[in-house]
């Protein structure tokens, strides 16, 4: 269906639009010139090309001589023929546009694009009204893949061609669909098809409305990942580092906790998670997505340790544009309850409002907030300073720079979260630094990763119990950095092989919480 709208289009530019131009001198040349416009006009295209052949047998270099002939060739179908008078034209008059202009369009009529599109490009950053060349801007970078730049063009240009007005209604409406906006392609479609229903380009027109919507339909509704793997841990209590021995200011109680020695620190164990996700309700513009995922690490040394965690995921996302950026907009809920070795250790309640933009094929923003309530259990026998049931509330940006359709990336960000905790020891304010790349190898695809993630909290009250030899005096601070190296191996039948290190260190004016702990993991991942 492209081939046969392209082919329509190139047989539309032979008969470009003309825009007269001025005579700076009068000259016999310019006598055979003038009767030569008067012969074009009145479609004469045998009697223009003698009487231009005259004018330049006078004066070889005659500007508007040379810029006529290249467009009556155009007109009578025969760009090849036309360049040459243009170019020379072009040479005489380098910045003249509709020289420019016309050339461009006889190498876009042969179908060279790369020849067209820099004369085309200049006469646009120059006159991006002028009649029609908005479509043949807009049809090169859409063949490039530049679907936002295309978008640009197709809306900044003007056609008084019913057809050609036509057609940048239909490749907007393509370029749309690329950009993932089909209720807005099929909306562009519908209103190609109203502007001249019983034109060459309706039938092709019809079959991309009803493809663009068929396509929606028939996009996945059911996604699925199951995750296996093996992990090492070197600090699975996440004991405090040690401290300086006579230090006054240590905190004794950090010895004393480090001092259990016959029970294991670190481990070895295995991890099992799934995740599955299914579009229930869908639109052009408006889709709801429920899902499951549970996941578990099992410490082979330290079972009492091990992790369970089950979440369940509600959201509806809108999709949107402003102007040509691509929008969407959507909210999600979850619930999940974490086990810690056997029984329940918290449940959460979350609340997210998102959104996100994208300014161009390179640059990507992403807005939360965020309500969490955190319900632990652990209530009986706590003092109620150390109670951690809380309500967290965050907000945050993220700011994405892409590169090789989305291969490689990097990326910052920053968050604000605020911990209204029942227990005044862990109330808290807090700013995250988040900050990360990717980079994707020209072999096998393989994907490399690296995130930092810096959360700062300053902790609202004096903490009650530390440091235990002067409790009561010290408000907590901590900077928690993590680190993630990854390494992303695709494998055939949807399987990846991935390779994980994260380390943390948690440094704390009370010493009880400034600890380091490593995490290496390798596991296999199959998506569907």
């Amino acid at each position: 269906m492209k081939r046969g709208l392209a082919a329509l289009l190139v047989v539309l530019t032979l008969a470009p639009p003309i825009v007269p131009r001025v005579r700076a001198q009068s000259t016999e040349a310019d006598v055979y010139v003038g009767q030569a416009i008067v012969d074009f006009d009145d479609k004469r295209y045998d009697a223009a090309l003698a009487n231009l052949r005259r004018a330049l047998q006078i004066e070889p270099d005659h500007v508007e001589a040379l810029y006529y002939t290249g467009v009556v060739h155009m007109a009578q179908r025969r760009p090849a023929q036309a360049v040459p008078f243009l170019e020379r034209a072009r040479a005489k008059s380098p910045t003249d546009p509709s020289i420019a202009f016309q050339l461009g369009l006889a190498y876009f009529a042969q179908e060279q694009y790369d020849r067209a599109e820099p004369l085309l490009e200049e006469v646009f950053r120059a006159q991006p009204t002028l009649d029609g060349l908005g479509y043949y801007v807009g049809f090169i970078r859409y063949r490039k893949k530049d679907y936002r730049g295309a978008l640009r063009a197709f809306r900044a240009g003007r056609a008084s061609d019913p057809e050609i007005q036509q057609l940048m209604r239909v490749y907007t409406g393509l370029a749309l669909a690329a950009v993932g906006l089909p209720g807005q392609a099929a909306a562009e479609v519908e209103q190609a098809l109203r502007l001249a229903p019983g034109s060459a380009v309706t039938g092709p027109a019809e079959r991309l409305r009803d493809a663009v919507v068929a396509a929606r339909e028939r996009e996945r509704r059911f996604s699925a990942e199951l995750r296996v793997g093996v992990f090492f841990d070197d600090n699975i209590r996440v004991l405090p580092n040690a401290v300086g021995r006579g230090d006054p200011s240590a905190d004794p109680l950090v010895s004393t906790i480090r001092s259990q020695s016959h029970k294991s620190r670190d481990s070895i164990g295995e991890l099992l998670g799934a995740r599955a996700e299914y579009v229930w309700w869908r639109t052009p513009d408006w889709e709801s997505t429920v899902g499951y995922s549970f996941f578990l690490s099992y410490y082979n040394d330290v079972p009492s340790f091990n992790i369970l965690d089950h979440l369940v995921t509600g959201s509806l996302v809108h999709k949107n544009a402003i102007g040509t950026m691509p929008v969407q907009a959507g909210v999600q809920y979850a619930f999940d309850a974490l086990f810690l070795g056997g029984p329940e250790f918290v449940r959460r309640h979350t609340a997210t409002l998102f959104g996100a933009i994208a300014e161009s094929d390179q640059h990507l923003t992403q807005v939360l907030g965020r309500y969490q309530n955190k319900d632990f259990n652990d209530r009986e026998g706590t003092v109620p300073r150390e109670i951690r049931d809380a309500d967290n509330w965050m907000t945050g940006i993220q700011h994405f720079l892409r590169f090789s359709e989305d291969r490689h990336y990097l990326k910052l960000g920053y968050q604000f979260d605020y911990e209204d905790a029942e227990g005044k020891n862990y109330a808290y304010r807090g700013h995250r630094i988040l900050t990360g790349a990717q980079y994707t190898l020209p072999w096998q695809a393989i994907r490399l990763k690296y995130d930092l993630d810096l959360h700062v909290r300053g902790y609202t009250h004096h903490n009650s119990i530390l440091p235990s030899n002067d409790p009561g005096r010290r408000r907590r601070y901590d900077e928690e950095v993590t680190q993630t190296f990854r390494v992303e191996v695709p494998l055939p039948y949807r399987f990846t092989l991935a390779a994980e290190y994260l380390r943390t260190d948690n440094r704390s004016n009370l010493d009880v919480f400034d600890y380091t702990r490593n995490v290496t993991s390798l596991s296999l991942v199959w998506s569907y």
